[in-house]
Order: C-alpha cells, then structure tokens, then sequence
C-alpha cells in the first residue's frame, strides 16, 4: 500500500496539472483506484476466512450504494462538467471510502491510513476532473463511512443495532432500531 500511495503521489507531481491529458490521466486513475479497498477488504475477509467480516463488509457496501443511488435520483444535483444531473452523491468516494472505513474498523488503524489516503486520492481526482464538487465528495464520504461504521463490529454490538426488511402495502422498506 505504501508503494501505491508513493507511485500515486509521483505521478501526480511529474505531470503538469494543466495540460488536458493530465486530467484525463487523473480521472481514469481514481477510476481504477476505487476498486482497491473494497477488494482489499474482500480478499483480506477470504484469506482470513474472517466469514462474519466479510458479511459486515457485504452489508455495509449494500446500505451505502443503496443510499447513494436514491440519493443521487432525489436530489438530480448537475455535475461541474455538465454530463448529467447525478452528481450528488459521489459514487466513486462512497465505494472507496466504505472499503477504508471496514478496514480501519475491522482490522485496525495501521491499515486503515493507507486507505483513507488513497480514497482520499479518489476524491480529489472526482472534483480534479470536474465530475464532482467537494460537497459531493464529502457525501460520498459521509456515506461510506458512516455505513461502514453501522455495520462493522463492534459499533452494532454495543449499540444493539437490528435492521430487518419490511413489507408494508406492497412496498418494501427496512426497520431499523439501536440503542444510544
């Protein structure tokens, strides 16, 4: 992780953040980079066979996407390089943001800032590339995290978190209850 972050960084400073390409490079870089915690988080669960690990982690990434998808559909916020109206909340900074908050809870701060840094990364190369503003990065963020932080042990446990699906008038939803 170390290596990544420092190879990140020195490409980052070598190219002249101007130029177009360069741009372009950064996007398609976060583009890539998302997908390194949440399979960070998946092969560490599997190799440990960490199996209630790898269930908080599932939940976790299901609540957020969900939220941000309904999220992303209810408020129809414009992106900065007006490609559509979806741009609140980032999805890119919730999938790697939820995979660095289940890292840091599950196994620890010694690996949780190596992917903080590199979702933070993430998020910088969403607003670098004018897909995102910082409010809908720090959305995306909020979301990850706080989903991770739900799910993950040992925040339910104490708080006796219990979320059970719901059908009411043929809609379905989720119950949700925690002690404080």
């Amino acid at each position: 992780m170390k290596h990544l972050f420092s190879l990140i960084l020195a490409v980052c400073l070598t190219v002249p953040f101007t130029a177009p390409a360069q741009k372009k490079a950064v996007e398609r870089s976060g583009d890539v980079l998302v997908f390194v915690t949440p399979l960070a988080s998946l092969t560490t669960t599997l190799i440990l066979k960490d199996y209630q690990g790898l269930k908080q982690a599932a939940f976790s990434g299901a609540t957020a996407l969900a939220a941000t998808y309904a999220l992303k559909y209810i408020v129809k916020k414009e992106r900065p390089d007006k490609s559509d109206k979806l741009s609140f909340p980032s999805s890119h900074t919730m999938v790697t943001f939820t995979g660095a908050a289940f890292i840091q809870r599950r196994y620890g701060w010694k690996y949780g800032i190596p992917a903080y840094l590199l979702s933070s990364y993430v998020a910088w190369s969403r607003v670098y590339a004018d897909k995102h503003d910082w409010w809908d990065v720090l959305g995306g963020a909020a979301i990850g995290i706080g989903s991770s932080y739900i799910f993950t042990r040992p925040f339910a446990r104490k708080h006796n978190l219990v979320i059970n699906p719901v059908i009411m008038d043929k809609k379905l939803g989720l119950y949700a209850s925690m002690t404080f």
